[in-house]
């Protein structure tokens, strides 16, 4: 993929090179205007002193019969370069691929000079590797989209309706009270949620740079290095590898079996095999097969992938799983209120017009209606919890912003939620659990173990020199020398260990390539689990050279060769020797590799020096040079995070083959498991796209895994993920923390106004102080809610399935009983109010102890979420002030809705129907929210089942065998009913379902089964009763019986 070059820092300051550069060759262009004589040096950029007084004439410079005008860098423009791409003919012209490279200025093995003057020329003339990103969608088209949402349309025509009726009936000074409170309520929420909109777009935008990134390997100035795909430039020579996306157009230099998909470009299904005779390569195509080196021609919008991927715009609207359930349920809650709105509105006009005078209808009563409907619509506003979609993408982005802390990726927004929910991870071994610093620490060389960090003076000179051209011409990898004269070797893991292995054993890499040529190569995957390479020697001989994974190889050779250099038969003895030895070390821990060669008769090799493009290299009869034994460390911390899974209910399993893990992926699906899968390779690709998340690695993997993959693990370490892990079910408690929030709101706002409504025709709450309770436990709910950091607590605790209802049953005990207290506190007061609090007047709705009363039920009501918002923090806890602190967005959203509170009270009585409270009403209104704590710990002591209370209960035994175990009956006892199920095959992993549904006394407990097995794992979440058919009951969380 291509990418905008202002996302990287690193970029910033050469653009601004660029910039300077071009601007200054503007200049010197508009100078030299009439003077056709003048002439720069190419490449150069002069000050304007220097270009006023330049009058030297450059000649023009040839290169392969191409002449390079005056003033210009390179002998060639994008236009020349576009026109010989897939054109064989016109590339000819040129002089073919090398002609090209010397027109561009490039050393096919030393690449570019790589110095900034070179680069900033090579930008300049060819451009970058940059494309046009999408416009930023402009603040106000947020504030627009807001303005469609139906109940706001009706709320600015009701406020409308109620600014004009009061501005033409009564004193314009106060008549636009009413209507203007309503219209400033509604632009601060339209204000709030554009923000909050404007500024998630902005972080998933940012999050989105970040994902495309990609690292790829080049050679500048004799030097292989790694860079970012966007500071790519024509002329660099990039290596290729299996796996790996061509980051732009360009010619192949050298390649090995190189084979390309480009069905993402061209539509052709078959892979396209690339040699001399079809050099061309496509920026955005993957390799399937093979190795190879390409020169760039083409980069950026010069590209065609540049120019398809500049028509596509950033989509981050997708909805998660967990949004498209939470907006079901805000449209049931909608539905209801709805219903009480509706019902509300025709109640409280029923009685004004059963109580007015219809001959003598006033505009006052003609208010009242508008006032009653504006009521109605505000609880439409208050009902509908539009907050809860929001909380999501709050939640979403809060938590892809930390996990990129934690050194993880996001790339499908579904993958946090869903990673909450995971129940099995199947990682990879090498580089996730381990370290991926590969060392050779055993090795049985010519015949016997010997210390692997010195050669045996017993090995002769020419069993020596067999050895190191086997490590050293049958690599992908590179040893070199650096300026400060410290031994650079490059390479994968495991070359890297074979190469410092050779290197210490006295093997000098450039003089063994120099020495030897390479005829043809069969390139390593994982399929074959082994490369090959066919070579000169300088005596002429022709010799194939195998190295491989051991138990492999090793079935291909048929003889060794000893320290004196003689050649025995590899007999049964020896064999069974040599396997007993790779046991010994994958025992250890260790990974094994077998080097083997054996050269090639003379009609052997004429058939191999004939040129294919994949020549079948001899494989049989091969002779035993050697087998190392490479140790890989554990990762630090990765015992403490595998314990953290086990603990949270999360079976974790390493190491297996490619096809197997596709497999197993597809079984624990079916069984109804969350899987998370991880893989680097190409071929991990299947798995990775199967699983319920896909974790790439971001240092080892391959461009194809990332891009199969839902999450890559920047540091490719195992603890990263449970980190993840983490971070996913904070995703799912802090949407419920939420939702009993905002429920408990809802219920107790439209039971108030909707009991007041019936009983005496008013709703104690008006359509302002609703909408400022909306923005209480809309906006401002979720940002406090739905930004929780995550703690401990979270790992110590089953994973949430996925037919798990939002609402459990803890959720309910709490809601309602908030609910009961604050409706009940609220009802008294309104019916009850003036003499609890001691005021007397009139008796009329316009007098200063009714509107004190309202205003004591408006700041009761406001202060009971406040401090419910902290009861929402531990829906189980009795200490809901732990962690307190660490949740800053928690106490900024406190102290701003507090804040705000006085002020509307205080300062706002004219908008918002409130009149000013002395202090000890208001120190009266914080304890009856203060309550709402004191109460919650009494609540949560209260049982609740653990089953949900309208689901069927439903158990799963889950059975995982040791390979080879047979699993002789399956008895499910229920009392005196007793179920046998006989499977006689062999397996590896099975699980049995189970399944009831029934209600009342038939239902059974967990405890009730019984496993009568020969060699089992007990179900999750089930004790075995005692039996001594029942072995080893403790090892269903054992990742020791997984390899």
């Amino acid at each position: 993929m291509l990418f905008d070059h202002d996302s990287a820092d690193s970029l910033r300051n050469r653009a601004e090179v660029i910039n300077r550069a071009a601007a200054s060759d503007k200049e010197v262009a508009q100078q030299h205007e009439g003077h056709p004589g003048d002439a720069l040096p190419p490449g150069t950029v002069p000050s304007n002193h220097e270009a006023k007084h330049h009058t030297k004439i450059e000649p023009p410079v040839v290169h392969h019969n191409v002449v390079i005008p005056p003033g210009r860098s390179f002998g060639l423009t994008v236009e020349e370069i576009a026109r010989f791409e897939n054109d064989c003919e016109n590339l000819a012209k040129y002089g073919g691929v090398r002609g090209v490279a010397d027109i561009l200025k490039v050393d096919p093995k030393k690449g570019i000079d790589g110095s900034l003057e070179d680069l900033v020329a090579r930008a300049r003339d060819f451009g970058e590797n940059t494309y046009p990103v999408s416009k930023v969608k402009p603040f106000w088209k947020y504030i627009y989209e807001a303005l469609q949402d139906p109940t706001l349309i009706i709320l600015i025509g009701c406020a409308t309706v109620s600014l004009t009726v009061g501005l033409t009936t009564e004193d314009p000074k106060a008549g636009w009270y009413d209507g203007g409170g309503v219209g400033f309520a509604i632009i601060l929420v339209l204000l709030v949620s554009s923000t909050s909109n404007y500024r998630q777009s902005m972080q998933f935008r940012a999050l989105t740079a970040e994902n495309q990134k990609i690292m790829i390997n080049v050679t500048r100035g004799g030097k292989r290095i790694k860079i970012i795909i966007f500071e790519l430039v024509v002329g660099d020579i990039v290596h290729l590898g299996i796996g790996d996306q061509i980051p732009g157009d360009g010619l192949l230099v050298k390649g090995t079996t190189l084979i390309i998909d480009e069905s993402s470009m061209t539509g052709e299904s078959e892979p396209a095999v690339k040699d001399a005779t079809h050099p061309f390569l496509i920026s955005g195509c993957k390799v399937i097969d093979g190795t190879g080196s390409q020169l760039i021609t083409a980069v950026g919008m010069n590209t065609e992938w540049g120019k398809v991927m500049a028509t596509l715009a950033v989509d981050n609207e997708e909805e998660t799983p967990l949004q498209v359930r939470l907006n079901h349920l805000a449209e049931t809650i909608g539905k209801i209120g709805m219903t009480v709105a509706v019902s509300v509105f025709i109640v409280l006009v029923v009685r004004l017009l059963i109580e007015a005078d219809l001959k003598h209808f006033s505009a006052a009563e003609g208010r009242k209606i508008v006032n009653f409907f504006a009521v109605a619509v505000t609880i439409i506003v208050v009902a509908v919890p539009e907050g809860l979609p929001l909380a999501v993408t709050l939640t979403l982005a809060y938590s892809m912003h930390k996990m990129m802390d934690d050194r993880a990726l996001v790339r499908n927004l579904s993958a946090c939620e869903t990673m909450g929910s995971a129940t099995t991870i199947c990682s990879d071994k090498t580089g996730t659990l381990t370290m991926n610093l590969m060392t050779v620490v055993s090795s049985w060389v010519c015949g016997k173990l010997r210390i692997s960090t010195e050669m045996d003076k017993e090995i002769k000179k020419m069993v020596e020199e067999k050895l190191f051209a086997s490590i050293c011409l049958n690599t992908n990898g590179h040893v070199g020398i650096s300026e400060e004269g410290v031994l650079e070797v490059s390479g994968s893991p495991t070359e890297v260990a074979c190469l410092n292995w050779a290197t210490k054993l006295g093997a000098v890499f450039d003089d063994i390539q120099k020495e030897n040529t390479i005829i043809c190569v069969d390139t390593f995957n994982s399929t074959k689990k082994r490369m090959g390479v066919v070579i000169e020697e300088k005596n002429g001989s022709i010799w194939v050279h195998w190295k491989g994974a051991s138990e492999v190889l090793l079935k291909q050779c048929t003889r060794y060769i000893d320290a004196e250099g003689n050649i025995h038969d590899l007999k049964k003895e020896k064999m069974e020797e040599l396997e007993g030895i790779i046991v010994t070390f994958a025992n250890s821990a260790l990974r094994t590799l077998c080097f083997a060669c054996k050269e090639l008769a003379e009609h052997e090799s004429q058939v191999l020096k004939v040129k294919k493009p994949q020549p079948e290299i001899p494989d049989q009869n091969l002779i035993c040079l050697a087998i190392v034994g490479i140790k890989d460390p554990l990762r630090p911390g990765v015992t403490d995070a595998v314990h953290k899974c086990q603990v949270a209910g999360i079976m974790v399993m390493a190491r297996s083959s490619p096809t197997d893990k596709h497999t197993l992926v597809k079984r624990l699906l079916e069984m109804g498991d969350v899987v998370a899968v991880t893989g680097d390779g190409t071929n991990d690709a299947p798995a990775l796209h199967e699983a319920s998340i896909g974790l790439a690695m971001g240092i080892a993997g391959t461009e194809v895994a990332k891009e199969s993959a839902d999450i890559i693990i920047l540091d490719d370490n195992f603890a990263s993920i449970v980190k993840v892990v983490r971070w996913g079910r904070s995703v799912y408690v802090n949407i419920q923390k939420f939702i009993q929030f905002q429920c408990t709101v809802n219920m107790v706002a439209l039971g108030l106004n909707f009991i007041a409504a019936m009983a005496n025709g008013e709703a104690p709450l008006t359509a302002v102080q609703l909408l400022w309770v909306n923005l209480i436990m809309d906006t401002m709910g979720a940002l406090a809610l739905a930004t929780e950091p995550p703690n401990e607590s979270l790992m110590h605790r089953n994973p949430v399935g996925k037919r798990e209802p939002l609402i459990t049953n803890v959720m309910w005990r709490n809601l309602l009983g908030q609910f009961a207290y604050q409706l009940i506190l609220l009802l008294v007061l309104q019916f009850r109010g003036k003499q609890l609090l001691g005021l007397h007047d009139d008796g009329s709705h316009t007098g200063h102890a009714y509107k004190e009363v309202e205003t004591v039920i408006f700041n009761s009501f406001v202060f009971c979420q406040v401090f419910n918002e902290l009861n929402a923090r531990k829906p189980e806890e009795i200490n809901i002030f732990q962690g307190l602190m660490t949740s800053r967005v928690f106490l900024y959203v406190i102290a701003l809705t507090v804040a705000i509170q006085v002020l509307l009270v205080e300062l706002c009585g004219s908008f918002t129907s409130t009149v000013h409270l002395p202090w000890h009403r208001w120190l009266l209104c914080v304890a009856f929210g203060a309550m709402s704590m004191p109460l919650g710990a009494i609540i949560k002591f209260i049982p609740v089942p653990k089953q949900p209370i309208w689901s069927s209960w439903q158990h799963r035994g889950d059975l995982v065998f040791r390979e080879g175990g047979s699993v002789m009956s399956l008895m499910l006892r229920q009392g005196s009913q007793k179920v046998d199920l006989q499977k006689s095959r062999s397996v590896k992993s099975t699980k049995f379902y189970t399944e009831f549904s029934t209600d009342g006394e038939n239902a059974p407990e967990p405890e009730s089964f019984c496993l009568n097995l020969k060699k089992t794992f007990c179900p999750r979440g089930v004790t075995p009763s005692a039996s001594n058919d029942v072995e080893n009951p403790n090892m269903r969380n054992n990742n020791q019986a997984w390899r």
